[in-house]
């Protein structure tokens, strides 16, 4: 049988000056620390349309998170742009940027990650590298000092797969399957079976199928390769969707099913999930619409979206008030709901939607990512 991480390994290995997919990369939203990244700083009230940023056909990924931006170019370099003012955009200042600017000269990058105002990336060599906020350990060096450029995180060249979180705690995949966590554990958010922070990457248990996890502020996901959905953390909200509204502070599975794909959280609780069939789901709190299901109602268990079975991504973020929520379909097009007071769905409108709509008319998306009120995706 095929082994879906090193599916998803093999998809991100580039850098080192290979050549890797050539994306072009639109972004909107929230504009007033020059977040978008197209040059401007001035836009409070946000940018309501995708809007280009930087030169076309020379992107590979983006992580969006607060109110940054870390990004890859195919050539393997690294770029950021956004808030910077504690050094979470890793170019050794502490000056907001409102384009793109390259992080040091290498060109051996292939995976993002990100935290609330922290960047995270793995090397083509297996190594892991972090920079921003470090007052809760999240950086995983085994400090709480801040840093403005990239560190390693431990000699380790074993490093797989990343997170996306939306507070200051971080998890991340080994090639061995295992998985790690460190900074923040207020609520059991690592895993580990306790609520003490940790400056290091701790093994959360001791499985070794964990293909991809993902956070929320205060609750972390995760899909092993066996298809089955597992979460822990706060659960006040039901946001864990295990069906109750009781913290964990170790992975629990979340039903019984053996067939989800993918899974991605947003900091207001909320999360969404695709199975292998292209279906969508989603759980947690509700208040903007984010859940997708065209009311405000909170859900403690996972809950369809619609009926259609042509997801292919999703990606969430904290929009402010509630979730903002982007997804791309098999046919190629982007579709939004949730939070959009600033602009945050790119429909050129600040109007909530608590039901998907289409973004555009493009059929040529790839990926999106959300963080905090600014969007971005490439095609």
């Amino acid at each position: 049988m095929t082994n879906p991480r090193k599916m998803m390994m093999a998809a991100a290995a580039g850098g080192g000056g290979q050549s890797l997919a050539t994306k072009t990369h639109f972004g909107w939203g929230q504009n007033n620390d020059g977040q978008v990244g197209d040059g401007n700083d001035i836009n409070w009230t946000g940018v309501s349309s995708p809007v280009q940023i930087g030169e076309a056909d020379i992107w590979y990924s983006i992580q969006k998170t607060g109110q940054m931006t870390i990004a890859m170019q195919s050539n393997g370099s690294l770029w950021a742009w956004g808030r910077n003012t504690i050094g979470q955009l890793g170019d050794g200042t502490a000056v907001s940027k409102s384009s793109p600017v390259q992080i040091g000269d290498l060109t051996d990058w292939s995976v993002l990650g990100s935290g609330l105002v922290n960047g995270y990336a793995i090397k083509t060599d297996g190594t892991l590298w972090a920079w921003g906020y470090n007052e809760t350990g999240a950086l995983g060096d085994g400090t709480v000092v801040t840093k403005s450029s990239p560190v390693q995180v431990g000699s380790l060249t074993t490093w797989a797969s990343l997170s996306k979180t939306e507070h200051l705690f971080f998890h991340a995949v080994k090639t061995d399957g295992t998985l790690w966590a460190w900074g923040d554990n207020s609520s059991g958010r690592l895993g580990d079976g306790t609520a003490v922070n940790k400056s290091s990457p701790v093994q959360i248990g001791s499985s070794t199928d964990w293909l991809q996890v993902a956070g929320a502020s205060n609750t972390s996901y995760a899909v092993k390769t066996d298809g089955t959905l597992w979460a822990w953390g706060l659960n006040t909200g039901g946001q864990m969707g295990d069906g109750t509204a009781v913290s964990k502070s170790s992975p629990v599975q979340i039903g019984s099913l053996t067939t989800w794909t993918s899974v991605s959280g947003a900091g207001n609780a909320s999360a969404y999930a695709i199975k292998s069939d292209g279906t969508l789901w989603s759980w947690g709190y509700n208040i903007t619409g984010g859940l997708g299901h065209g009311d405000e109602v909170n859900r403690s268990s996972p809950t369809q979206v619609g009926s259609l079975t042509t997801w292919l991504s999703v990606a969430a973020g904290d929009g402010g008030s509630g979730a903002t929520v982007l997804a791309v379909k098999t046919d190629g097009t982007l579709w939004g709901w949730g939070e959009n007071d600033i602009g945050n769905l790119g429909d050129g409108t600040v109007v909530r939607k608590s039901s998907p709509i289409q973004i555009g008319s493009s059929t040529d998306w790839t990926a999106a990512s959300v963080g905090g009120d600014t969007s971005g995706a490439l095609q």
